[in-house]
């Protein structure tokens, strides 16, 4: 009798799921322009950086003033003032792999790749499969030269994503960048 409970719970659940994502498919953006992919090759905007902070966030976010204030420095592009807020809510709650994931993308636009790195790969020892960790990581192998790991990272993308996702088509187009720049 419980099993039968259990299996029709969980068989409730997963119908939920589908009819949820049949009703709200996820929102993707438009393929860039060969222009756009033009511009992201060129030097002067190395690294890459693809992060989109405006995203919405979790319910547990939404009760951390100070993640709301990183995520606010990070739009507003105030790097130092991300790291500092966002390094506090990492005191509080230091199993969140989004948070590291925050600080290394901040670390990384300061172009501080040892720190940005070590937040990486913080947050993929919490969560191996953070899909943003894996893209901004392999993106910061690329400033450094090194695109044999960001396509190792591209690989475990594309086994995390399964049916594609954004992260996976960035770094992708990232590494493609890259590869240009070098063949130049």
């Amino acid at each position: 009798m419980i099993r039968t409970m259990t299996v029709s719970a969980l068989l409730g659940a997963l119908v939920a799921g589908v009819a949820a994502y049949a009703i709200y498919p996820p929102m993707r953006p438009s393929a860039p322009t060969p222009a756009e992919q033009q511009a992201a090759a060129t030097p002067d905007d190395w690294p890459i950086c693809t992060m989109t902070v405006a995203m919405p966030d979790a319910d547990w976010a939404k009760l951390d003033p100070e993640f709301a204030a990183g995520k606010k420095a990070l739009v507003a592009e105030d790097w130092d003032g991300a790291i500092a807020v966002l390094t506090s809510a990492a005191l509080r709650d230091p199993r969140n792999a989004d948070i590291q994931n925050y600080i290394g993308y901040a670390y990384r636009r300061l172009r501080q790749m040892g720190p940005a790195i070590g937040h990486y790969q913080q947050a993929l020892m919490l969560n191996p499969r953070h899909r943003s960790a894996h893209e901004h990581l392999g993106e910061a192998q690329l400033v450094l030269g090194d695109p044999v790991t960001a396509e190792q990272h591209l690989a475990h993308l594309e086994d995390i994503c399964l049916i594609g996702c954004e992260e996976y088509d960035d770094l992708k187009r990232a590494i493609a960048g890259y590869k240009r720049l070098v063949a130049r």
